[in-house]
């Protein structure tokens, strides 16, 4: 037979689905296990569980032994995959209880937005569990996050897995449903595959099963698997069988689509398992790993991590490179040739140079920040070391895990200097993590501070130079002139100059502080809002404008550590009036300073216990301020 004629001979056996997917980017499903622990699986070594298809999904694909999730509980792990970025950046960083305000916000760029905007239709189905106010118009649901096709439920399957009554499609609940949670969910996938999506685009679905999350009720028939245990560990194993098979049927309908070879399946859990392991039905395994859900010890983040692409990944191989769920974001935009955004931090890393035995390059460090048990509280790892400090980074563990993988030999005490190095990098990453943070109340889900709509510009009036003298109202004034206006103050300085009030009782928690100002003329124009333990120029904190330099910012001390502290270069005309809101949050030791549509957020000195003075700075400028408002919480 002559070339041309066997070569259209052979296009003629291949279906045409192969060959359209082949001119087509790459699908990509994400399937997430809850409450999953890194030795849930045969193929992580459990002697117990059968996971015939992970385990064959294993033998297909890449499996990872160093994966992590990104926090030691749900949300924020959810939060990072979504986004790419640390749970303290994105803002969700502890699990959300129904009705709290905290939640991912629009602000947020997903994976499902950037896939979308690059022709990709989307699906979500399972749990969210990214928001409190569920389906209501309150706050984002999943199709404010870029998901055509949503079918969820805000955390647990109602009253168990067995025959759910709280999941919501589209908007419009459903009410009872029949079957199990994990086969459900999936079932959603493929109807959504097969009768709701344009098969002329590439689809993204992200498949998040209840299994083994609790209240765990397995299938008796996969219970019937494990014939001599008791009945709440059958419960457990038979739930964990259960997610297993909803993912066999949805590998089986992508193969019988024809989209199996053009797609990328990774496969993770979002932390690790819940109580110890022996008592009512949370018997999962940690693989003898230290710790549990809600721990920041490996038992608690560590997780199964398997990526299948077919003709790009070798079938059966294993990668010992550590990867964390943030990776996945990165990872999925590399595939589909689509850049990340380029506004903000992304901490996640494409792993695809794994694919092929190379390092992965990684500019962030992998960092966990979560109120685990125990009092350790933050983890940073840097090669094979791991460090966990308390809060107040006042207690440090060390850990070589290549040596020592379940943390059983802290070697802090004879590591002062690797300590020394790790925990400075850990300080700079707990500031800049929280910049741009929401700050929510503790144990009440207080709101966001939302950028504000900029308010129409004003043109500095002429500001009559004879006021009354105002310094009698404020304890101390120093290096300034302050007069009393119908509005509030205007302070004029030569050099540097501030106006303070000692405040009845300290602040010792938090405290939010509101305060409209602009400059009014003459020298450097700036503006800011000062607070401390003294009435000290050096020990003073400034929050605001520096509005010759186009800057918002915090910073300690004199002008001249200004570029010392945290800035940010936006765009506003110098006779603007600015609506300030600052969050001093002596919990975190976290200030943030919210300006319009700028948010700017930095750490506060770790001696600073209490604010006793607050008032207004400004250098070489003559500026006016309103009077402010200040909100204590938890005081």
């Amino acid at each position: 037979m002559k070339p041309l004629a066997a070569l259209v001979a052979a296009l003629l056996l291949v279906p045409f689905s192969a060959l359209h997917a082949a001119d087509r980017k790459p699908n990509v499903v994400i399937f997430l296990g809850d409450d999953m622990g890194y030795g849930d699986l045969a193929c992580y070594g459990n002697k117990i569980i059968q996971s015939p298809n992970l385990d064959k999904f294993a033998r297909e694909g890449m499996r990872f032994t160093q994966g992590y999730a990104a926090c030691a509980v749900c949300s924020p792990s959810r939060s990072a995959i979504q986004t790419g970025r640390t749970p303290y950046r994105n803002g969700v960083y502890n699990w959300i209880p129904e009705g709290r305000d905290m939640h991912l916000r629009s602000s947020e760029i997903t994976i499902a937005t950037l896939l979308k905007g690059a022709g990709y239709t989307t699906c979500h189905s399972g749990k969210w569990h990214l928001n409190g106010k569920f389906n209501s118009p309150d706050q984002p649901q999943p199709n404010d996050h870029g998901y055509d096709w949503w079918f969820a439920t805000q955390n647990n399957a109602h009253p168990s897995h067995r025959d759910p009554d709280n999941f919501v499609r589209n908007g419009k609940p459903t009410g009872n449903l029949t079957g199990y949670s994990g086969q459900i969910v999936v079932n959603e996938a493929i109807d959504f595959l097969k009768n709701h999506r344009d098969p002329q685009k590439p689809f993204l679905l992200n498949i998040c099963t209840h299994e083994t999350h609790q209240p765990i009720e397995a299938d008796p028939k996969y219970q019937a698997l494990y014939p001599n245990v008791d009945e709440s560990h059958r419960q457990f194993y038979g739930d964990a069988t259960q997610m297993d098979a909803a993912f066999g049927t949805l590998m089986k309908a992508l193969e019988e689509a024809g989209e199996a070879d053009n797609t990328i399946v990774f496969i993770t859990a979002d932390n690790g398992p819940e109580g110890d392991g022996e008592t009512k039905r949370n018997c999962g395994s940690t693989g003898g790993l230290r710790g549990r859900k809600r721990w920041l010890y490996e038992g608690g983040i560590r997780e199964q991590f398997m990526v299948r692409w077919p003709g790009h990944i070798k079938p059966g191989s294993t990668c010992d490179q550590p990867v964390i769920g943030s990776d996945i974001f990165t990872t999925v935009c590399e595939v589909a040739g689509i850049k990340p955004p380029a506004d903000r931090v992304i901490d996640g890393a494409s792993i695809v140079p794994a694919f092929n035995s190379q390092t992965i390059s990684r500019k962030v460090p992998l960092f966990w920040h979560y109120t685990a048990p125990g009092g350790m509280h933050i983890a940073l790892r840097d090669g094979d070391w791991k460090l966990l400090a308390s809060e107040a980074m006042d207690k440090f563990e060390l850990y070589n895990l290549k040596d020592d993988v379940k943390e059983a030999n802290d070697l802090s005490a004879k590591e002062p200097e690797r300590v020394k190095q790790m925990h400075q990098t850990m300080s700079r990453m707990v500031a800049e993590m929280a910049v741009g943070a929401p700050i929510w109340e503790k144990g009440k889900g207080k709101v966001e501070k939302p950028a504000k709509p900029r308010g129409a510009k004003s043109k500095a009036a002429a500001t009559p130079t004879n006021l009354p003298s105002a310094a009698g109202e404020f304890a101390v004034v120093e290096g300034a002139e302050i007069g009393k206006t119908d509005d509030g103050y205007v302070i004029s300085s030569a050099a540097e100059g501030f106006a303070l009030k000692q405040l009845d009782q300290p602040i010792t928690h938090q405290a939010t502080i509101r305060v409209t100002y602009q400059g009014s003329g003459g020298g450097t124009r700036n503006a800011c809002i000062a607070f401390g333990a003294e009435a000290k120029n050096e020990s003073l904190i400034k929050a605001g404008t520096m509005i010759g330099m186009h800057q918002h910012g915090i910073f300690k001390g004199p002008w001249s550590q200004v570029k010392q502290g945290k800035t940010l270069k936006t765009g506003f005309e110098p006779d603007d009036k600015f609506d300030a809101t600052v969050t001093i949050d002596l919990d975190r030791h976290i200030v943030t300073l919210v300006l319009d549509d700028a948010t700017v957020e930095t750490a506060l000195p770790a001696d600073l216990k209490e604010v006793r003075y607050l008032g207004y700075y400004t250098k070489g400028a003559r500026s006016s301020f309103g009077p402010m408002g200040v909100t204590r919480i938890g005081e």
